[in-house]
C-alpha cells in the first residue's frame, strides 16, 4: 500500500495528497496518514515537492472531506437515525443524549479525532449526525486539520524513514490509549447516564423531526 501511494505521489503530486486525505475524512477506508507521511518523506529525500505545499495540500484535504462528512452526516445521516435509528436500538432518547454530548464534548471529540486513525475518518460523519453547530465544527477541524497536517508533515520530512519505522508502536499505542478513553467513557455515561438523558431532554424538547 505504502510503495502504490508513493508511486501516485511521484507521478502526481500534491493532488494525491491532497485527494486521499479528504476521502479519509469523509469516511471511505483511505490511508489518508500514510499519503501524508509518504509525501513528507518524499520532499525530504528527493526535494521533488515542497513541505509547505503537501502540508497545505494535506490541510486542504482534511478540511474540504470533513465538511462533506459533517454535511453528509447532517442532511443524510440524521434524517436516517430518527427514521431507522429503533431498529438499531438507537431511540429518540438516545438520539437527544448524543446532540447533547457533541454539544459539550464535541469540539475535543472533532480536534483531537484528527489524531486516532478511526475518529479521523468518523469524527465529522458524527458531528453532522448529531447536528453540531457548523462554525464551532467548522473552527476545531480547521484547527485540528492544520495542526495534523504540519506536525506529521514536518516528523515525515525530517526524521524521513526513521518516522517510518515508529509509525507502528505510535499507532498502537495510540490506539490502545484511544481504546481506554472510549471503555472510560462508556463507564462514565453509564453512571450518569439519569441525570445526563434529562439534561439531554431539557437541552432538546423539541419533537425530533427527519428534516
Amino acid at each position: 500500500m505504502t510503495g502504490d501511494i508513493g508511486n501516485l505521489i511521484a507521478t502526481h503530486g500534491y493532488w494525491v495528497v491532497a485527494a486521499v486525505v479528504a476521502l479519509e475524512s469523509m469516511g471511505v477506508p483511505a490511508p489518508g496518514e500514510t499519503a501524508l507521511i509518504t509525501a513528507a518523506i518524499f520532499a525530504g529525500t528527493t526535494h521533488r515537492l515542497s513541505i509547505p505545499v503537501v502540508i497545505i495540500a494535506a490541510a486542504f484535504g482534511a478540511i474540504a472531506g470533513d465538511n462533506a462528512g459533517y454535511w453528509l452526516g447532517r442532511r443524510i445521516g440524521y434524517s436516517l437515525i430518527v427514521r431507522y435509528g429503533r431498529f438499531v436500538r438507537i431511540d429518540h432518547a438516545r438520539i437527544r443524549l448524543g446532540r447533547f454530548i457533541f454539544a459539550k464534548y464535541g469540539a475535543e471529540v472533532v480536534f483531537f479525532g484528527r489524531f486516532v486513525a478511526v475518529l479521523r475518518a468518523l469524527a465529522a460523519l458524527f458531528a453532522g449526525i448529531n447536528r453540531m453547530a457548523w462554525w464551532q465544527f467548522l473552527f476545531f477541524n480547521a484547527t485540528g486539520g492544520v495542526v495534523w497536517a504540519t506536525a506529521y508533515g514536518l516528523a515525515g520530512y525530517f526524521l524521513g524513514e526513521r518516522l517510518e519505522r515508529l509509525r507502528g508502536p505510535v499507532a498502537v499505542a495510540g490506539g490502545v490509549a484511544a481504546l481506554a478513553a472510549f471503555v472510560l467513557g462508556v463507564w462514565w455515561m453509564r453512571r450518569h447516564q439519569t441525570e445526563l438523558q434529562a439534561e439531554a431532554d431539557r437541552a432538546f424538547p423539541d419533537p425530533l423531526v427527519d428534516a
